[in-house]
């Protein structure tokens, strides 16, 4: 990967929200969740799909913080619209842990 400038860096809004709702997509090609994320009162609710299937049971998600790419633009997977990403880091086996705050941060908030 080659360098970016920190006019770059400063585009990606990323903010953190909780998960709130976590169903199966069986439609995905590779197994996957469909997320509700909440983003605060200012921001509200969007969702995403994750492939974090491998480490995560859908009641281990519920209510865990995650750090989100918010300025995306909407991504069509299958029949499911997706409006924000995920982060995460994916390690030699494919599996993907989760980017997530070590202690609580309100809905909605920026990193800087």
């Amino acid at each position: 990967m080659g360098s970016i400038y920190w006019d770059d860096f400063k585009k990606i809004e990323m903010r953190i929200g909780t998960i709130i709702e976590v169903k199966d997509f069986p439609e995905a090609r590779n197994p996957a969740y469909q997320l509700k994320v909440d983003l605060g009162e200012k921001i509200g609710i969007r969702q995403s799909s994750a492939q974090i299937t491998d480490l995560y049971s859908k009641e281990d998600l519920v209510g865990q913080q995650v750090l989100v790419v918010f300025n995306l633009p909407p991504k069509q997977i299958g029949t499911f619209i997706s409006d924000c990403l995920i982060t995460g880091f994916k390690r030699d086996d494919n599996t993907v842990v989760l980017a997530i705050p070590q202690g609580n941060v309100e809905n909605g908030t920026l990193l800087v």
